[in-house]
C-alpha cells in the first residue's frame, strides 16, 4: 500500500506533463504521412502509397487469375469423376456381361450344384 507521502504531487505531475507536451507531439507526429519531397525509407506494405496499375498489367493479372481458376475447376471436375476404387458394376462393361455375371453369382450363391 502506498502512503500519501510516496505519491507525487498532482500539480508537479501536471507541470511536468505540460513541459513535455512539445516532445510528445513530435513523437506522435513522426508516424504520420511524410512530406512529398521527403525521401521515404523502408515501409511495411500496408503503409506504402498505392501505385496504380496500367490497363495492360491489370488485364494480364486477370488473365492469369482466370487461367488459374479454370485449371482448378478442371482439377475439381476430374477429381469428382474419378471414383476410386470403382464399383464392381462399372467394371463389368456391357449389359450382356453384367447379366452373365449376375447369373453366375446366383448359381454360386445357391445350392444348385448339390443336386
Amino acid at each position: 500500500m502506498s502512503t500519501p507521502e510516496d505519491q507525487p504531487n498532482a500539480e508537479e505531475a501536471l507541470a511536468r506533463a505540460r513541459a513535455a507536451r512539445e516532445q510528445m507531439a513530435a513523437a506522435l507526429d513522426e508516424d504520420q504521412e511524410p512530406e512529398a519531397d521527403e525521401p521515404v525509407g523502408w515501409q511495411p506494405i500496408w503503409k506504402r502509397p498505392r501505385t496504380p496499375k496500367s490497363k495492360t498489367d491489370k488485364k494480364k493479372e486477370l488473365r492469369e487469375q482466370r487461367r488459374r481458376l479454370q485449371e482448378a475447376a478442371k482439377r475439381r471436375l476430374t477429381a469428382g469423376n474419378s471414383r476410386r476404387p470403382r464399383s464392381r458394376q462399372s467394371r463389368i462393361g456391357n449389359a450382356a456381361a453384367r447379366r452373365d455375371a449376375r447369373t453366375l453369382s446366383r448359381v454360386r450363391h445357391s445350392n444348385a450344384w448339390l443336386w
